[in-house]
Parts: structure tokens; sequence; C-alpha cells
């Protein structure tokens, strides 16, 4: 049997439909949208307002509100330290969460090394924030609340409507990072509150290379500062000659994920189910982390009582998993989100991130139920 990946967490394998919408751009229409004057550059403009439209969609947003980046952590600096410019005369104060991704928690080290205040709210067990904590933090010169949608190790789902009203009740904008939620789960920008969201393609079946911004345009319409100069190019927010292949790629897999996202969120959880029930009856001592009810439909995270991190994830040869972050795996420290949520330590155990998607079967599933178990038997013995 060829090695099972199951780390779609950290990338996913760009969809054949998606590569087939992008390999026109590449070779006959690789015109730039900045040439206004002849046919190939009107070709190019009109992938990328097609695409624009498409992404929007995916999270109830208008076209224009639309920021072309090259992936969720561009879009996270520009989101952070794009509103603290603009909003500096207004507050000094941004609160966000210790479970966050590095970067938006390198964005905010940054910025308070500017002079910026920051709060960090800790999470709760289950790895959801504690409400009243966040409604506390916010004060009239908080500017920005930033909060993940849902957590790249642990999945789990924050309530985003109800941070948005908190926000808003003290004139703060609300940002999340959905790098993992987009395409995942349903998302609304109107509905939920959202000012400023980021997300990358090659976590939806996308290209790397391509991801996008939503700035809020109405009600009210938000004011960000460029981080990169040169050009003026996607209103001013984000200057250089747009990836239009990555675009049109960026644009299509979410069209996909749109129109699929139940019947696969559906299919996923099943299979997600079927994996935890054969973990905890093939071996004793299995642990999930984080809420199961406030969680990714495609993501289980667990630890294994009385075996080592390291030892476990050798071992696992033709399995693809990881212990947490694809962007921090090369660390040797343990995981930020698994600190915050209390399951590290000297009782804590081998933790692993299990990512299912889009081409995951029952016999991936149970591949990995037979691989795991024989592996922490083995090494416990």
């Amino acid at each position: 049997m060829p090695p099972v990946y199951l780390d779609y967490h950290a990338t996913t394998p760009v969809d054949s439909r998606v590569l087939e919408a992008m390999l026109p751009y590449f070779t006959n229409h690789f015109g730039n949208p900045a040439s206004r004057q002849h046919a190939w550059g009107w070709k190019a403009q009109e992938a990328i307002d097609r695409a624009r439209g498409q992404v929007a969609a995916l999270v109830g947003a208008s076209a224009a509100e639309i920021v072309f980046t090259s992936g969720a952590t561009e879009s996270n600096n520009l989101a952070i330290k794009g509103a603290a410019c603009a909003l500096r005369d207004q507050g000094n104060h941004i609160v966000t969460v210790a479970t966050e991704h590095k970067s938006v928690l390198d964005s905010v080290k940054r910025l308070e090394g500017e002079g910026w205040k920051v709060t960090r709210l800790g999470v709760k067990p289950d790895g959801l924030i504690d409400l009243d904590t966040l409604s506390s933090a916010v004060t009239d010169s908080t500017v920005l609340v930033s909060v993940m949608a849902a957590n790249n190790e642990i999945g789990v789902l924050q309530p985003l409507s109800e941070i948005s009203r908190i926000a808003h009740e003290r004139g703060a904008l609300l940002h999340t990072d959905a790098a993992q939620a987009a395409g995942k789960v349903p998302l609304d920008v109107e509905r939920m509150g959202i000012d400023l969201l980021s997300l990358t393609g090659h976590k939806y079946y996308g290209p790397k290379g391509a991801g996008a911004l939503f700035v809020r345009r109405r009600k009210p319409r938000l004011k960000l500062e460029c981080q990169i100069d040169g050009g003026g190019h996607e209103n001013g927010l984000r200057s250089g000659t747009l990836n239009v292949p990555g675009i049109v790629g960026l644009g299509q897999a979410a069209e996909i994920c749109r129109t699929e996202m139940d019947r696969e969120s559906s299919r996923l959880s099943q299979l997600r189910g079927r994996l935890l029930d054969g973990l905890q009856q093939a071996l004793d001592g299995v642990r999930v982390n984080g809420s199961m009810t406030h969680r990714l439909p495609h993501n289980l995270h667990v630890s294994f009582d009385r075996v080592e991190g390291e030892q476990l994830l050798m071992a696992l040869g033709d399995l693809a998993v990881s212990t947490g972050s694809a962007c921090s795996s090369g660390s040797q420290a343990p995981s930020h989100v698994l600190e915050a949520i209390g399951a590290v330590g000297d009782q804590a155990g081998a933790s692993i991130r299990f990512g299912l998607g889009r081409t995951t079967t029952e016999s991936d599933i149970d591949f990995a139920i037979e691989r795991v178990g024989t592996v922490v038997r083995s090494l416990r013995r």
C-alpha cells in the first residue's frame, strides 16, 4: 500500500479541476492585468475579476472587498499592521489569543516593540476563549481584536459572531485568520460581523502562493495602510504584479468548496468518527485535545499516554501526520497551542494531528488505526 497522507492541515493537493482552470494562464493567456491597452491584459483582468467574485462568494463578501495576497501569512500581516498604522490615532491596544498562528502572534509582537499594548488571552481546556474574559480585556483604547476562526492544530472553532459583538461594542475591529476554516465550514462576514478575514488557497485545494484578505468596505468602510509599496495595485493596499494563474486557481478552488462543502464536511466528519472510535478501541490512554463539539469536521488531535512524541512520529513511517503546525514543525519546543490548553508536561504523552481530506478513504482510516495502534503498543512495551 502506498504512503497514506493525513496531514491536510499542512497543505492540500491542487484539485485537478483547479489545475485545469489555471493552465491556460501560464501560456496562452499570459497577460498582465495591469496592461489596459490590449487584449492580453483584458483577458487577464477578466480572469482576476471572476476569481475575485468566486472568493468573495465563499465568505459572503462583495468582490470589491477582496484583496489578493501571497497567502494567509501576508494577509494576517497586512490586516494587523495595516489596521494598527491606520488607526493609531484612535487607540493603542490590540487583543489576540495565545493559540493564534505564529503569523498573528509575531505581527502583534512586532507592534508591541513599537509601543502598542497587546493582550494575549488564554483559552479554556477545550481550546475556546472565555467570552467574559474577552469582554473585560477590550477597552475604549482597543482598535483591533484578532481571533482565528479555526485553530490550525486542534481544529477548534471560535464563536466569531459573539466575539464580533463584544469588539464592536467598544468600537474595535474584528480580524480573523480563516486559513483553516475557509472552504471547510460556512463563513459569512456580514452575518458574523467580521471586518477583516485572511485565507489562503493551498489549504483548500488551490495553489500555494495565492491568498486573499477580505477588507470591509460597507458599514463602515475600513482604512488600512499598505505594507508593500510600488504601483498601487489592489486599490493601493498591496502593490505588485498579480499572480494571475495562482489567483485563477484560488478562485476556482473557492467555487468548488462553496458548492461541495456540505457533502464533503459530512463525509469527513464520519471518517473522523471512524478514526477516533478505532483508536480508542485499539488503545487505552487516548485523549482528544480540544472541543469535539466546536471543531473542524476533518480534524482530530489526540494524545497517547506513555509515549514520546518524536519516537512516535519517526516510527509511523509511511503514515503522513504531524504533531502540530507545519509552520513550526522544525522546532523541538512544545506546541504553544497544547501549552495553552494544558496538554503538555511529563504525563501528557505524544500528540498527533490528523488532517483528513478530499481524497481520504475508509481504507486510509483503517490503515492509520492499525499503524498507530501497532506503533503505540510497541513503544509502550
